[in-house]
């Protein structure tokens, strides 16, 4: 099993995606990239915490690689926009991928520089690289979100579109 951390906004919406992929064991909401050790939802929600809203992946690499995993959080989230994913602002949804090993590293900087070069986007990708120094799951209410509360409007209108992107982009890759 290898491990990947990856943050695209709220943690709900990629939580969903990367739950429904092939190879992927587990996925688990939490915060990782900050300054104050083991922070809770209501701090990291005030931006002064350091910390992004991520989610830690557990995956079997013989099954998905770490490149495949990286293709779908680029295109379920937009990494041009600095501490910001749609109506969520603060830093604490930038986007931002926090490597494992160096060669994490090196992939995550090589398939910016392609989506780069392609023109991908229309603005520069400002998603950050670092290290993962520690990731800490969120708390219960947190975990599964859209498994458990899928009939919320928030799950309906923000949720749902980029499972069915991912669904159709992504078609081979998908476990369901």
């Amino acid at each position: 099993m290898a491990t990947a951390t990856l943050g695209g906004g709220c943690f709900w919406c990629i939580e969903a995606v990367f739950q429904k992929l092939k190879g992927v064991q587990q996925v688990t909401s939490g915060y990782a990239g900050g300054h104050v050790p083991d922070p809770d939802y209501r701090q990291v929600c005030t931006g002064r915490t350091g910390h992004a809203e991520v989610v830690q992946i557990q995956y079997d690499p013989s099954v998905i690689g770490f490149e495949p995993l990286l293709e779908v959080f680029f295109a379920i989230h937009d990494p041009t926009t600095k501490d910001r994913q749609g109506a969520d602002v603060g830093p604490q949804y930038r986007s931002i991928i926090l490597w494992a090993d160096e060669t994490q590293r090196d992939i995550a900087q090589t398939v910016i520089d392609r989506l780069t070069h392609e023109g991908a986007f229309h603005d520069p990708i400002v998603t950050e690289i670092q290290p993962l120094e520690r990731f800490y799951p969120a708390e219960a209410n947190h975990q599964d979100f859209y498994r458990t509360n899928a009939p919320m409007p928030y799950c309906q209108v923000v949720i749902e579109p980029k499972l069915e992107k991912a669904r159709s982009t992504f078609a081979a890759l998908m476990a369901e």
